[in-house]
């Protein structure tokens, strides 16, 4: 595949030939309302997971395709994988920092995880683990004479 064909090129070239728009191959798809527009845009990184593979069959091509890999190529495991905030995990802040801090290279992610381990302060020592309390042996015989 050509290194300069932009994703966004690669799935307007699509939507052309398929005579669709990008709000009908979003409806398909199940993807947010504006995110297509937005990835066309470059405002935004193509899905990833289950949105990748269900962009992949509104445009009947494979995700290899929308990644501009070439035909048999092993997509990278992140973009297989499902983003948390899909599944319901985290809530609209923790998702937005994680959206966020994704698009961060090594080593700014590596600042950002020592301000915050910083900001968050030591962890605490773990403590002993809790213990129930037993009935003494005196409880359990009154509350076997009392037929409980």
């Amino acid at each position: 595949m050509d290194p300069g064909d932009s994703i966004a090129a690669r799935i307007e070239g699509r939507l052309e030939r398929l005579g669709l728009s990008a709000e009908e191959v979003e409806r398909v798809a199940g993807l947010a309302p504006g995110s297509l527009l937005a990835l066309l845009r470059d405002e935004s990184a193509p899905p990833r997971g289950a949105g990748l593979r269900r962009l992949a069959q509104a445009l009947d091509v494979g995700e290899e395709f929308i990644l501009g890999l070439d035909p048999g190529d092993l997509i990278p495991a992140d973009m297989l994988a499902d983003p948390q905030g899909e599944l319901g995990l985290l809530a609209p802040d923790e998702e937005a920092l994680l959206r966020n801090y994704r698009r961060l290279d090594v080593p700014a992610r590596a600042a950002v995880g020592l301000l915050v381990a910083r900001a968050a302060g030591p962890e605490p020592e773990p403590g002993p683990a809790p213990t129930r309390k037993r009935a003494s042996r005196g409880a359990q015989g009154r509350l076997d004479a009392a037929g409980g």
